[in-house]
């Protein structure tokens, strides 16, 4: 493998699916073979000191990806500049770069003047995005173009960069992100541990992921007076932060469902875990909004190494996360009352919950651990 520089903003400690796949996959390959330059943000210095990865920091973060506005511009002049500086002092062979865009437009930048080969990682929603505006299409068609590799989270985004981008299939390779299964087990229910993560003994369904529109967050809240009137004290627990956290309040209020819906916002690894383990159903009422759609789901599968069934909304590329009717349903999560009607049949039968969870943790073990895919990652790499 090739001295490789990983260029990404988001890596921890940033919170996300993308970040948390990068730290997983690069810190099992040939730790003198990869340096990464990240995003520099607080908090940063304590979790590189106990990384064992060589990780620069760099200001990676603007308001604008575009090339006609100043703080866009200034963001790729500065980091080219300083991408260059790392690729000369530790003699970077290959870059690979988070996304296509703003990541990619470097690598671009990287290969054009200094004649570095370079990888874009591919998630679904950032192609989308970039594709409702003809400057950022630009580039990202620029990052597209001259990669050698697209490594795609799902088939799904493949389908995307097939369809819509007129990408070669000879550029797409297929990397599912995955778990940690030796940290993300099941364990029995606990009612004290229930009692500390804030949850009463009732019925918990549990959301993971950020607070933003697509995630669905709402329509869950939204099919609550539904359930409760064959659950009354169903809980709803959220982990996450975001754009939405007070849209969400206020109509936890409108709905009057104070006592049935819990947001938990600022938890460790651990405890994040622990709500994994503890709740009864596992769901992301996903939805397509606009042009935004969820990639992959790291959230789902994440659930089912704790063992426990998943539900998904029929948008993006949820369903390669599960075994369909096995270890999770995909359903229609811009309707409320098949989000109800979904939740109350499975909670009904606590026999089937158990078989799905069962073999949700067989499906990760044997697909989806971090170990298989750090490998099938090397292997690709090496193609470079």
């Amino acid at each position: 493998m090739k001295k490789t520089l990983l260029l990404s903003e988001i890596f921890p400690p940033v919170k996300g699916g993308s970040g948390r796949w990068f730290s997983e996959i690069y810190s099992r390959i040939d730790l003198e073979k990869v340096v990464i330059a990240a995003g520099d943000i607080e908090g940063a210095d304590t979790v590189d000191k106990k990384n064992s990865l060589e990780i620069y920091r760099l200001p990676l973060e603007s308001n604008s990806w575009g090339l006609t506005d100043r703080e866009g511009l200034a963001l790729y002049w500065r980091t080219y500049w300083r991408v260059r500086r790392l690729v000369r002092k530790n003699k970077i062979e290959v870059i690979h770069c988070a996304r296509c865009i703003p990541e990619g437009l470097i690598g671009y930048l990287s290969y054009k003047f200094l004649d570095i080969p370079y990888l874009c990682y591919v998630h679904g929603e950032d192609v989308e995005t970039a594709s409702t505006s003809r400057e950022l299409s630009w580039i990202v068609r620029k990052a597209l173009k001259h990669t050698k590799y697209l490594v795609c989270n799902s088939q799904n985004t493949a389908n995307i960069l097939l369809n819509n981008w007129n990408v070669s299939s000879d550029k797409i390779k297929i990397i599912h992100p995955g778990v940690d299964a030796t940290q993300f087990i099941p364990a029995p229910t606990e009612q004290k541990i229930r009692l500390q993560l804030g949850w009463k003994k009732s019925p918990v369904i549990l959301t993971v992921g950020r607070l933003q529109e697509r995630k669905g967050q709402g329509m869950l809240i939204r099919s609550l007076p539904l359930i409760k009137t064959k659950y009354p004290d169903i809980l709803y627990a959220i982990v996450g932060n975001g754009e939405q956290r007070s849209k969400l309040e206020q109509l936890v209020e409108e709905l009057n469902l104070q006592d049935h819906v819990l947001f938990m916002s600022e938890l460790s690894d651990a405890e994040m875990i622990q709500c994994y383990q503890q709740c009864d159903i596992f769901i992301l009422p996903n939805r397509t909004v606009g042009r935004d759609i969820e990639g992959f789901g790291m959230v789902l599968v994440e659930a089912q190494a704790c063992a426990k069934p998943v539900i998904a909304g029929n948008s993006g590329g949820t369903a390669e996360t599960m075994l369909l009717e096995e270890t999770g349903l995909i359903i229609d999560c811009t309707q409320p009352e098949l989000i109800a009607q979904t939740l109350s049949t499975l909670l009904g039968d606590p026999e089937k919950c158990k078989q799905m969870g069962e073999n949700g943790r067989k499906h990760v073990e044997q697909h989806l651990g971090w170990k298989m895919i750090a490998q099938q990652s090397k292997n690709l790499f090496e193609q470079l």
